[in-house]
């Protein structure tokens, strides 16, 4: 088996890529028998969610030293998460502007789909301090636990010496929660495999004719947003060039597209920051999960464009405070988007709602998308994920935290 672990780990992935989408093809019948692949390997995945963002956060501020040096990194973080999204949004709504993927389509013939409680932005920000970290794990509440990780961290710091075995301890945590991510990453292939051969088998290889025009808009937003604007972040702004980038994120945006949730891809992107991009551990452990709650490219673009197409729809004057509106209420629905599929549907009516949509008008709107919506999902994490390591890496530029020779070096395995 030493030719497989010979192999560079994208080979691989690509690989079962190709082969589930095969096998859906020609056995869909099959794929119930390898569908516990993927949900083992997604399992295997968010387990590690939740331990990574309180320890790699908490250790990574441990790791900086000096609380200014934090602000410094967070601020530009926050900064470059909000200046995507709003560039992402803008996408999103440009795209819809000129394909026009809502005109004509027949929502009428939608089942309505029941939205559930719309949670409030005063919900949002006292839920940020958990009553419980043990609850906050368990739930996997990634802004609570950002917030207690942060807490651990700087009152590591203030401690002094007294704080500095506990420090060591979060950083050997660290360092072994990261192997064990590089362990349950060789179950890639086989994972993938089966999630793409269970989403073909149950959509049909035929998903993206039933709703052709909004997927070719979600499509072309989504690498408007990659190729475009994470490209012009990393040669404009962080001055690195553009082509060791992608090439050595392959592995996370296969998993992003596969598993369809940023959460889940969190930690697949830490190794690849670490391994292939030459980002220092205290930045990637720092940024990455942050990203995984604030910095969602793909929910934004879709919301901007799913808005337009639903304003189109129902025969609404897009007008220029219309467009201002969605705008600035989309940037803020992505921004409190749980990072998991099919999340950014039902932040719509948060937005809708802005520019005079009912609620009834809106479950009409998540009841016609929401049957083909996996693979739309699969295709907008995609943006998510290259957004979070293209910040990722541009702060480790501004912050001295780059290995050059890294970043330029094929990817490993």
């Amino acid at each position: 088996m030493s030719w497989w672990f010979r192999t560079a780990l994208w080979k691989r992935v690509l690989a079962g890529l190709a082969l589930g989408l095969a096998f859906a093809l020609l056995w869909p019948q099959g794929t119930p028998y390898v569908a516990f692949l993927g949900d083992l390997f997604v399992r295997a995945i968010r387990m590690l969610v939740a331990p990574i963002v309180l320890v790699t956060i908490a250790a990574g501020i441990t790791s900086l030293g000096d609380p200014k040096r934090l602000g410094s990194l967070g601020g530009r973080t926050i900064a470059l998460f909000a200046g995507t999204t709003f560039v992402a949004v803008s996408v999103g709504m440009g795209v819809a502007a000129l394909i026009r993927p809502g005109v004509g389509a027949a929502l009428g013939t939608a089942a309505p789909h029941a939205l559930g409680p719309p949670v409030t932005p005063y919900d949002q920000l006292v839920g940020i301090v958990p009553l419980n970290i043990v609850e906050a794990l368990t739930k996997g509440d990634m802004l609570a636990l950002i917030f207690v990780a942060i807490l651990i961290g700087v009152g590591t710091v203030l401690a002094g010496d007294a704080g500095k075995p506990f420090a060591g301890l979060l950083q050997s945590l660290s360092a072994v929660l990261l192997r064990v991510v590089g362990i349950v990453m060789e179950a890639t292939p086989f994972g993938v495999f089966a999630l793409i051969a269970n989403a073909v088998a149950a959509n049909g290889a035929a998903v993206f004719v039933h709703v052709g025009w909004l997927a070719l808009a979600v499509v072309i937003g989504s690498l408007i947003q990659i190729v475009v604007v994470h490209s012009l972040l990393l040669r404009l702004v962080a001055r690195v060039p553009v082509w060791p980038f992608f090439r050595g994120i392959v592995d996370a945006l296969v998993v992003a597209f596969s598993t369809a949730s940023s959460s889940a891809t969190l930690p697949v992107a830490m190794r690849v920051a670490g391994d292939n991009l030459g980002v220092g551990r205290n930045v990637y452990s720092t940024v990455l999960p942050l990203g995984a709650s604030i910095g969602k490219d793909g929910t934004a673009m879709y919301v901007g464009l799913l808005s337009v197409f639903a304003l189109q729809a129902f025969g609404v004057a897009l007008t220029p405070q219309v467009y201002a509106t969605v705008l600035l209420t989309g940037a803020l629905a992505a921004f409190g988007t749980a990072p998991v599929p099919s999340a950014s549907l039902f932040m719509l009516a948060a937005v809708l709602s802005a520019v005079g949509v009912a609620p009834e008008q809106t479950a009409l709107v998540v009841g016609f998308v929401l049957p083909f919506d996996r693979l739309l999902d699969m295709t907008r994490t995609v943006p998510s994920a290259s957004a979070n390591l293209a910040v990722a890496t541009t702060v480790a530029r501004w912050e001295g935290e780059l290995d050059g020779a890294a970043y330029r070096a094929p990817p490993q395995r």
